[in-house]
């Protein structure tokens, strides 16, 4: 789907800064999440997380620039035989837009705790969700941009098994009262932060599958 849609965008320059847009978007994404982990472990001023929970709205800003590029290429061509390619890239900034969101929930977890967050001092299955979700984002990035397919297949055969189940699991035995903690404030921070990072981790998989599905299943197991 992308090597296509690439090889189209080439012929026009508005697809090409669409896509460039989207992905300046990736990254500033990246950005955001990796700071309100950092944050989040440090305990930083509520001032300069609350200074990077506003960036969220460039992300915005890249999110309607590239729906702008995209409609109005859409108005100006005469063949539609690259609609769905173009829907392809609305979608993609959606899931964007909404890892940008988590990641200003996190920055949210941050000022609500009064003491570092730790995910390896906590327990270790939520540093298993977190060290997992931070190398997908990664290896999303590196797969978009060498539009590799084969990554892509490996990064969605191994979601569930590596990110959701594990927070379901860890969520699920918390509830239960198989996993405690010295305080419940510290028992719900663990649930929103297993809960965040997985949500985190399935838009990523979303945006991944813009390289391996058609477009009505982008989004959706093949």
């Amino acid at each position: 789907m992308w090597k296509e849609l690439i090889k189209i965008w080439k012929r026009d320059d508005l697809l090409i800064q669409a896509w460039d847009n989207s992905f300046e978007m990736l990254q500033l994404s990246k950005e955001i999440f990796t700071q309100s982990i950092i944050m989040l472990r440090k305990k930083s001023n509520e001032k300069t997380i609350i200074a990077l929970k506003k960036r969220d709205k460039e992300i915005n800003e890249f999110q309607r620039e590239v729906r702008r590029k995209v409609m109005t290429h859409f108005i100006l061509q005469k063949d539609a035989t690259d609609i769905s390619n173009g829907l392809v890239l609305l979608n993609m900034v959606v899931d964007i837009e909404r890892v940008g969101d988590y990641s200003k929930n996190i920055l949210d977890l941050a000022i609500s705790t009064h003491k570092t967050f730790k995910s390896e001092k906590v327990c270790p299955e939520l540093k298993a969700i977190e060290d997992e979700v931070i190398k997908r984002f990664d290896q999303t990035i590196e797969a978009l941009q060498a539009q590799d397919s084969a990554v892509a297949e490996e990064l969605l055969a191994t979601h569930r098994k590596m990110v959701s189940r594990v927070s379901d699991k860890l969520v699920d035995n918390i509830l239960r009262g198989d996993i405690t903690f010295n305080s419940e404030s510290k028992a719900a921070a663990v649930v929103l932060y297993a809960r965040y990072l997985k949500r985190i981790g399935s838009h990523l998989s979303n945006i991944i599958t813009t390289l391996v599905n058609p477009f009505e299943a982008i989004g959706y197991k093949k």
